[in-house]
């Protein structure tokens, strides 16, 4: 697959914050703000993917390893990228995981477990990152959410209520931290052609049924979730702040 693809120059020289930014999207999302100029900190649980993303990279680049659902080590790695690459002008909630489960079998403590997987880091990133982008006067955070609630998905329903939250939160946030130009933005992926999608769960069956659904007739690669944030982070969408920003298909 080949693209032509803008360039943003105001992201030149930006530092930029990617939670799981190892694998799937967010690793897409990584070297496309790398290409950008950008100095980019990602965070993920999974070491050996992380460590041979950066080694991938040109520039100055670094990752922290440690488990999101853990806020206390989340701080902790922040604060190591702060130090390496100084506070964020670009927070990129990205980290997430869509397991499949029944809802007859889930217990309070599992339902727990997915909250703090896919929805409460993303509160308390914005709570690290933020003073730092209100003392810089600026800043852009992209929350991502899912088609997963949007199109009345089943089989994971303490995933799909934690991404319906993703909402909630960017609007709230963006209200919050408007006055200082601190813009939040959620990007609303389909379904996208991880490598983790295509291990587990895409088949022929089903991903027809999935383009039947969408307005375009094409499977959607990750590259064009990481151009929506690309773009949102950008000076390009200076005035573009709680808004919901569809990468689907049409299939909404």
């Amino acid at each position: 697959m080949s693209h032509t693809f803008a360039n943003y120059p105001s992201l030149a020289g930006k530092t930029v914050f990617i939670t799981g930014g190892a694998g799937g999207i967010g690793a897409e999302t990584v070297r496309a703000f790398a290409e950008q100029g950008a100095k980019v900190g990602f965070l993920d649980l999974n070491a050996d993917a992380g460590l041979a993303l950066l080694s991938e990279l040109d520039g100055e680049h670094t990752f922290a390893q440690c488990d999101l659902r853990n806020i206390d080590e989340m701080n902790a790695a922040i604060g190591q990228l702060v130090e390496e690459l100084g506070d964020a002008d670009v927070l990129v909630n990205n980290a997430a995981r869509d397991d499949r489960h029944d809802w007859r079998e889930v217990t309070p403590d599992y339902w727990d477990e997915r909250m703090a997987t896919n929805i409460r880091h993303m509160f308390f990133a914005i709570q690290s990152v933020a003073p730092g982008m209100i003392a810089k006067g600026a800043g852009s955070i992209i929350n991502i959410g899912s088609n997963s609630w949007w199109e009345a998905g089943a089989g994971f329903p303490a995933y799909a209520t934690a991404k319906s939250a993703v909402h909630g939160l960017t609007r709230t946030m963006a209200r919050e931290l408007g006055d200082h130009r601190i813009r939040v933005n959620t990007v609303v992926p389909g379904w996208i052609m991880t490598q983790r999608q295509k291990d587990l769960w895409v088949t022929p069956e089903a991903l027809a049924k999935q383009v039947d659904r969408q307005c375009l007739p094409d499977p959607i690669d990750p590259v064009h979730v990481a151009r929506m944030v690309l773009f949102l982070a950008s000076d390009d969408a200076a005035m573009c702040s709680a808004g919901n920003f569809m990468v689907e298909g049409g299939s909404i």
